[in-house]
């Protein structure tokens, strides 16, 4: 088992509030390496990018970009399957009981009340510590459809109005023509670098909207994320195996495709 210790950053607009985390991280986590600080959500994502910690600390509400819109940026980065990284657990800070309570009850991700109390982050950090012991096992995942729809109603509820409704068309190119296709039709999205793949019974299309765009855009609890550049319709799911290497496969109703789960998302599909 490796000792080395696990890192973190903290991402907070009010400097005071990221120097008493810190400060109390180092009394209750002292083995914990924070590895970066940002003043902003954009600032955080870069540094998540840069520094590939276990865990980041999040201010829900930041200037620019909010915690939450990091947050779902975060689970967009690359996380090799070949490489040892694996996306990070996820900590809220928050001075709004009702987003605390939501992100508590969902099970998806901890939160710290502001001013960080000792006695409430040691029971935080010890539930963090275990969630980290299985992380990338079948048994545990950050990547899950729960914190997806948590982010997503979050997201919803910080923005004027809320958020917009679920996607419910896609408007995509079929050789050469343009076509309406139903979301409810379609049974994955399949990105590379320019394009993306609309895969229906029927047929295929290509959009040039990526993946991390219709993650924000489709109704979380329809479409599944099972790799940073896949999506599949969970109503559209037949089965999932294993490959010679262990890898979770997903069948696809109606469609010969395998589409590969990454370790990022293999709690999916628990027991498996």
């Amino acid at each position: 088992m490796s000792t080395t210790p696990f890192k973190a950053v903290i991402a907070d607009d009010e400097r005071l509030m990221r120097e008493q985390l810190r400060q109390r991280l180092a009394e209750v986590w002292p083995e914990l390496q924070i590895v970066g600080e940002a003043k902003n959500g954009a600032e955080a994502v870069t540094l998540v990018e840069q520094q590939h910690p276990d865990l980041v600390f999040l201010d829900i509400r930041m200037p620019g970009l909010t915690g939450v819109e990091a947050a779902r940026q975060i689970a967009q980065l690359p996380s090799d399957d070949d490489d040892d990284w694996l996306l990070p657990e996820v900590v809220f800070i928050t001075a709004y009981d009702q987003y605390a309570v939501e992100a508590f009850e969902q099970g998806a991700a901890d939160y710290v009340l502001k001013p960080a109390e000792r006695e409430r982050l040691q029971i935080t950090v010890e539930r963090i510590k275990k969630r980290l012991a299985t992380r990338g096992t079948p048994d545990e995942s950050t990547s899950t459809p729960q914190l997806q729809q948590l982010l997503h109603r979050l997201s919803s509820q910080m923005k004027p109005g809320g958020a917009p409704a679920p996607l419910k068309w896609i408007q995509a190119t079929v050789g050469q023509s343009i076509q309406m296709i139903p979301v409810d039709e379609v049974l994955f999205f399949i990105s590379d670098e320019k394009y993306t793949r609309v895969q229906t019974a029927q047929l295929e299309a290509l959009i040039r909207k990526p993946i991390k765009e219709l993650v924000d855009e489709l109704d979380p609890d329809a479409f599944w994320q099972i790799h940073r550049s896949t999506l599949v319709n969970a109503k559209a799911i037949a089965g999932i195996t294993r490959d010679l290497r262990g890898r979770q496969i997903v069948s696809v109703k109606g469609h010969p495709q395998k589409l590969e789960v990454s370790r990022s998302y293999t709690g999916l599909f628990k027991g498996m």
